[in-house]
């Protein structure tokens, strides 16, 4: 099998003895991330040996610097479990016809508006011309949130998005670090890492869209027919990490520094985008800020799932709204 360098934590299921089930080790499962405090859970059980004390054992690689990105590798046959935002997920099931189903919610919210606080004192200054937005691709789920704030402040929608500037969330982060822009849309770390530039917090996505869902745990439906005893080992132990971050924030902020810089380290000549976000310290007391902004949970509800799913057909990033059970597969968390 092939090993997707830019994208992947490789998931080597190597002595597995969960409900009897032994799988071939010469046959492991691809596993991708996103490089953001998003993923802290993944980053803490990984410390922790948490997988491993269910008998999964890890390789890390890298992970991407966008959802948008991991979300075009899960239509490759070796990335078989993701962690991953709700909105890109959707986008390969419904876009790419990508065969997978969400098994579990991560976290809510962690997406903000961060802005230059000597131009822009309120959201409805977003509609001056003048002001230089920054947001990442359009689909993406900051793209999604910075909609709904369109929406909900009545902001000229076409003058908005005739100002903003289209960029992974590293670059935006160098702009905001060279004076280029004055309001950024961004994910967890990136926006609270903007405050070490001057820019200010002004809204979070729970400020528009109150029970937003974050990110999700996906996987491939072949792997629930053929391994759910995986699945189920997986689950579990994002519902103890998730459980002990909300108990240990400080020493979870320190974990996810550690990991970042480590996949940093890594990546740097693999990805012009990991080149990107090299230039920046991800201190353990910043990533304590960003994720006291997240929460952290299992918890997942099908009604929410459906509301971004017709809100992405609204706005044409998907062809058609679909029923949200067919992207989901909670049974896993009973």
């Amino acid at each position: 099998m092939k090993k997707v360098l830019q994208a992947a934590i490789v998931l080597v299921i190597s002595t597995l003895t969960v409900a009897g089930c032994t799988p071939d080790p010469d046959e492991p499962l691809g596993m991708a991330i996103e490089f953001t405090a998003h993923a802290t859970s993944t980053y803490v059980a990984l410390e922790k040996g948490w997988y491993g004390d269910e008998g999964l054992s890890f390789e890390t690689f890298d992970s991407y610097v966008s959802g948008m990105a991991l979300a075009s590798a899960l239509a490759r046959g070796d990335i078989e479990v993701a962690y991953m935002c709700l909105v890109p997920a959707i986008t390969a099931y419904a876009n790419a016809g990508v065969p997978i189903k969400i098994v579990s919610g991560t976290h809510k919210h962690g997406y903000g508006l961060a802005v230059d606080p000597g131009k822009i004192q309120s959201v409805e200054d977003l509609d001056n011309p003048d002001i230089r937005i920054a947001c990442v691709q359009a689909g993406g789920a900051v793209d999604i949130v910075f909609h709904k704030t369109i929406d909900v402040y009545a902001l000229n929608k076409a003058g908005v998005l005739a100002n903003t500037l289209r960029m992974n969330p590293a670059k935006a982060l160098m702009a905001v670090k060279a004076g280029q822009v004055d309001a950024v849309f961004l994910p967890e770390q990136w926006c609270t890492m903007a405050e070490e530039y001057g820019f200010e917090m002004l809204v979070g996505s729970k400020d528009v869209w109150p029970d937003l869902q974050g990110s999700v745990l996906v996987v491939k439906q072949n792997l629930i027919d053929e391994s759910p005893e995986i699945v189920e080992a997986i689950v579990k132990t994002d519902r103890k990490t998730l459980a002990w971050i909300n108990t240990n924030i400080e020493e979870a902020a320190q974990i996810l520094s550690r990991s970042l810089q480590g996949t940093l380290e890594q990546s740097i000549s693999l990805d012009s985008a990991f080149e990107t976000a090299s230039g920046f310290e991800y201190s353990p007391e910043v990533m304590q800020r960003s994720i006291e902004r997240i929460e952290f949970t299992s918890s997942i509800d099908a009604n929410v799932v459906q509301n971004v799913i017709d809100y992405m057909a609204e706005l044409g990033y998907i062809s058609n709204s679909f029923p949200a059970e067919q992207i989901l597969d909670l049974s896993f968390q009973d």
